[in-house]
């Protein structure tokens, strides 16, 4: 069987979502080989389609049918056609591909669930995974102050990074402030080996790294030289006003209240704070009252700050981080 027929077998009656639905529509294609890159692997694409819209796909001799509501069948047939341009200019079309189309769709309906994050990493785009990231996303675009509160895993500080790094791009902002505490030196960083980057750089590595992910080294290097990016431990903050910032507490749960009002009071003007951390994961000594935990009540029912709660639900690492959260509360 040669690899035509080959192609036109395995997508014959290849069908989706099995309920009679009233509206439809068709894509034609020109050949076997240009619906083999669109449909992709074992219809791959088709199947992103499918889900992001709920439609129902009927690929047959060169045409594939798109039955369903009306609205969601138009917006996949559009989808399909710029895919289509792709292949048809490049002969080509990858799943990254694909879900951008979908994002973009979603945007120009007006789908508030959407919330993609334009960092500087060229052809990366950062989105939400849970319902609960969107919120989360929600809030930092709504509020000056966001307090988000969750286990490890659920993207807290990586969103976080990445709605900075978004603003900075835009011009919204003109400088980030990442801080972290350094509670097993107890602050007292004098004592480490080494100059002030060296003895604060086991601490403040996770987000360099977040910051790696988006940007690539070129503008790294030169940001952090110019004090465009700033990155340093909590006690370095004491006595600063920050305006024109995007500011970030990471694992907040280690800073006293002393600590916790002393950073939320360097907010200058046009700035925006966010404050995450675990509160199931606290290293002060024995006796001391995590500044995370208190700032919940304090400062709940103030106009423009927002509190998020992720949950294990949130988690996007290894399957197995959800199961070891699982253990450990159990």
């Amino acid at each position: 069987m040669n690899q035509k027929v080959k192609i036109q077998k395995y997508h014959e009656n290849k069908e989706y979502f099995r309920e009679p639905l009233t509206y439809q529509n068709t894509l034609v294609l020109e050949n076997d080989a240009e619906a083999s890159i669109l449909y992709g692997s074992h219809d791959r694409h088709l199947r992103l389609v499918r889900d992001a819209f709920h439609v129902h796909l009927v690929a047959r001799h060169g045409l594939l049918k798109l039955e369903g509501e009306k609205e969601q069948v138009d917006t996949s047939k559009e989808v399909l056609n710029r895919l289509l341009e792709i292949v048809r200019s490049t002969g080509r079309l990858d799943s990254e591909d694909v879900e951008q189309a979908i994002i973009d769709a979603k945007c120009e309906a007006g789908d508030e669930s959407v919330h993609t994050i334009d960092v500087f990493q060229r052809g990366l785009f950062i989105k939400p995974k849970t319902d609960g990231q969107s919120k989360y996303i929600e809030a930092i675009k709504k509020n000056d102050l966001v307090f988000c509160i969750g286990p490890a895993g659920t993207g807290k500080t990586y969103l976080a990074v990445a709605m900075a790094l978004s603003c900075l791009k835009s011009g919204l902002i003109r400088r980030i402030v990442l801080a972290r505490p350094a509670v097993e030196a107890g602050e007292k960083l004098g004592y480490l080996p080494g100059d002030i980057k060296a003895k604060v750089n086991p601490y403040l590595r996770p987000l360099y790294d977040a910051i790696a992910d988006m940007m690539d080294v070129g503008h790294v290097k030169k940001y952090l030289e110019t004090d465009i990016i700033e990155i340093l431990p909590l006690a370095y903050m004491r006595g600063r006003t920050l305006n024109d910032s995007f500011i970030i507490l990471d694992e907040a749960q280690n800073c006293t209240v002393k600590q916790m009002k002393t950073f939320l009071t360097r907010l200058g003007v046009k700035s925006k704070v966010v404050v995450t951390g675990d509160i199931t994961q606290v290293d002060l000594p024995a006796g001391e009252t995590s500044g995370l935990i208190d700032v919940q009540e304090r400062l709940r029912d103030i106009k423009n700050i927002s509190f998020i709660y992720l949950t294990k639900s949130d988690i996007i690492r290894h399957k197995l981080v959800q199961d070891i959260v699982d253990a450990y509360e159990s």
